[in-house]
């Protein structure tokens, strides 16, 4: 009479047991093992490879306001899944890029009305992890505060870390410094780390969306604890019914080549939601610019005025001489004068000052077959711009404007909202500013550009007209001498910052002193690391950011900028020490076209030897190769360079002999 009673109870016991399971997934070359347990009313997860632990365990999970106590009890569900597929890119480093990956998603059981069912998804690749959380539970239409991200990441052993103090006043714009992974504070990501193992980390966030971006916050033991960028009052992220949370990822390798070359970022963010954006060509560009930063002209009305009509079409001509795509003009527009960063809001996105005539330069440059390059500088002053985005928008379309170059200059805790509230740059509002302007822009066929910007994370593969970015110490920094970038800035780059995403760094500075004297007010490189640039730093985009006459000086150098791509079939980072050298290859979209080679030191003198076996078996090539030449150094002989042709293949290997602060930049150029 009570065996269906007692056979219940059996299976709710088992249930129980298999809901305190601990539930664990391999990646698909078992190189990487997550697991995932509840502990002391904690969520946690730790990473194993091949064997051997790397990240101890760590919390998981969010805290919401009323909520901020929450304990799990258990862990149960599991679901697992496997993928492995290759997607193609309109544009970029890769033209496809293969997904392979293990997934496991758990439901974590919490005391809490808003945690009482948590979805964590976890696609575990061979070489990092990425994870978020899904609050499938929450009522539609019931608003919620995030309070806290409960996220750690614990290293196992010592490591030392690339970073910078995260929300000072210049947002990103900040040299890296390197030090013990125990002292860090609280850092932007991408964050870096080299273990005493030899084996390389990076934290960093896919697919942010409607969320604070993630800075990550020390204890002084190395574990790292997420922490957002919170609203005015204190919230992190403001949210309503069911969400899911940006990816928190983790890059792991043996090289920092492996950081470098990793697709993670790309795989966590979801397929082309904007279908057709072949209105946007990869190309490079010059424009009304650098000229301004070294204060031979100003951004804002008079005899000095840069953005004149006549300085445009001579910028245009150049361009069309040397085969560019684009002209960026800044200053173009009314509002410029005065203090325009603390007076954003009197800017016009449609209204030029009087010596600048839109219309005619447009039909001008589309004569030579160049476009002009918009350029919408904010002030900071996000309501004024959102007020007007739609007729800028439209302004630029009826031009025939398809890239526009934004800007929000202004500290980065200080960007007053609708309501007068003091945002961060890159807090939930700012998240979503910056993601309305790209789609805005999509509605009128443009790409944009983003300065200043909220950090990358890979959503250019959702929206592939969000095309390049700031987000670091760029080329400016170089004309203002306050100091300048070191050499180590740019070996430092690509596995840190460039690990979000592509960089709009505005390479190519030939009059590297630009009448200083003092090497800390001047451009930090030789002249052959600056053309290196246009392949180490990548971006669809690329400015040959220099005055048109200095190019005209060294038209020798200058053929490298007119002959590298912007647009790459693949990649390879082939060798690098994380500010000291990177050398990275880079082959032309299309297959079996030609091959570009990069190499950059930081203050020190070196010589590398190179094998070329990224070159395509059974073929020769003709290497044309811009070196530094022999007596060269960024501080005291930055402009003498060489440059030589030799017939190589894929069995030869070069000896790469970079100046201090030099750099080597070469042409394959196919012979079969």
């Amino acid at each position: 009479m009570f065996r269906p009673l007692a056979l219940s109870l059996a299976a709710l016991l088992s249930s129980t047991a298999v809901a305190q399971a601990r539930e664990c997934a391999k990646s698909p070359g078992n190189v990487l093992e997550v697991c995932v347990d509840v502990e002391g009313g904690r969520a946690l997860y730790s990473v194993m490879r091949r064997g051997t632990e790397i990240l101890a365990p760590a919390e998981l999970g969010l805290s919401f306001d009323g909520e901020q106590s929450a304990r799990f009890s258990a862990i149960g569900n599991p679901r697992r899944s496997s993928v492995d597929t290759s997607w193609e890119q309109p544009w970029g480093e890769q033209r496809v890029i293969r997904d392979r990956h293990n997934e496991l998603i758990v439901t974590l059981t919490g005391d809490t009305s808003l945690n009482a069912h948590v979805d964590v998804t976890f696609r575990i690749f061979d070489d990092g992890i990425g994870f978020r959380y899904g609050y499938a539970s929450i009522p539609a239409g019931q608003a919620v505060k995030v309070t806290a991200d409960r996220t750690q990441f614990r290293p196992v052993g010592s490591y030392q870390a690339w970073w910078y103090q995260a929300l000072g006043q210049e947002r990103d714009e900040y040299l890296y410094t390197q030090t013990d992974a125990r002292r860090i504070t609280l850092a932007e990501t991408p964050l870096t780390l080299k273990g005493a193992n030899g084996l390389y980390l990076s934290f960093h966030e896919a697919a942010l969306v409607d969320f604070p971006s993630m800075l990550l916050a020390g204890n002084g033991t190395g574990t790292l604890t997420a922490s957002l960028m919170p609203w005015p009052d204190g919230v992190a992220a403001r949210k309503t019914g069911s969400f899911t949370t940006p990816w928190r990822t983790v890059l792991i390798g043996d090289t920092p080549g492996a950081l470098a070359d990793s697709r993670i970022e790309l795989n966590l963010n979801e397929p082309n939601k904007l279908g057709d954006v072949s209105y946007f060509k990869p190309g490079k560009y010059v424009g009304v610019w650098w000229e301004m930063h070294l204060k031979h002209s100003t951004w804002g009305s008079g005899y000095r005025h840069g953005a004149n009509t006549e300085n445009v079409k001579r910028y245009i001509d150049f361009a069309a001489k040397n085969g560019f795509d684009g002209v960026l003009v800044e200053g173009w527009n009314q509002g410029w004068d005065g203090d325009w960063i603390a007076n954003g809001d009197k800017f016009s996105f449609t209204k030029s000052y009087p010596d600048f005539d839109a219309p005619g330069l447009s039909a001008y440059a589309k004569s030579k077959s160049v476009a002009l390059i918009g350029h919408n500088e904010t002030g900071g002053a996000v309501v004024n711009y959102e007020a007007q985005l739609e007729d800028a928008m439209a302004f630029y379309a009826k031009l025939g404007v398809h890239v526009v170059k934004t800007g929000y200059v202004h500290h980065s805790g200080d960007i007053v909202d609708a309501d007068g509230g003091l945002q961060w740059f890159a807090g939930q509002y700012m998240v979503r500013h910056n993601l309305k302007v790209a789609q805005v822009a999509a509605k009128y066929r443009i790409a944009i550009d983003a300065h200043e910007p909220v950090k990358d994370t890979g959503l250019r593969r959702t929206w592939p007209n969000m095309i390049s970015r700031e987000g670091a110490r760029g080329q400016e920094f170089n004309a203002w001498g306050i100091p300048t970038n070191p050499p180590e800035h740019l070996a430092i780059l690509p596995f840190t910052r460039m690990l979000g995403g592509p960089m709009d760094f505005t390479p190519g500075i030939f009059d590297l002193a630009h009448g200083q004297t003092d090497v800390t007010l001047r451009v930090q490189s030789t002249l052959a690391t600056q053309l290196a640039e246009y392949v180490v730093l990548y971006s669809p985009v690329q400015m040959a950011a220099d005055l048109p006459e200095n190019y005209d000086v060294r038209p020798d150098a200058f053929q490298f900028i007119r002959d590298v791509p912007t647009d790459w079939e693949t990649s390879r980072t082939l060798q690098a020490e994380i500010g000291d050298f990177v050398v990275v290859a880079r082959q032309q979209r299309g297959g079996a076209g030609e091959w570009y080679l990069g190499a950059i030191t930081d203050e020190n003198m070196r010589t590398l030897s190179q094998p070329l076996d990224f070159l395509a078996p059974g073929k020769r090539y003709e290497a044309q190769i811009y070196a530094d030449a022999p007596g060269a150094d960024y501080r005291t002989n930055p402009t003498a360079y060489r440059i030589e042709k030799r017939i190589v293949t894929r069995a030869d290997t070069l000896t790469l002999a970079l100046a201090a602060g030099g750099g080597t930049a070469i042409r394959f150029r196919s012979l079969d």
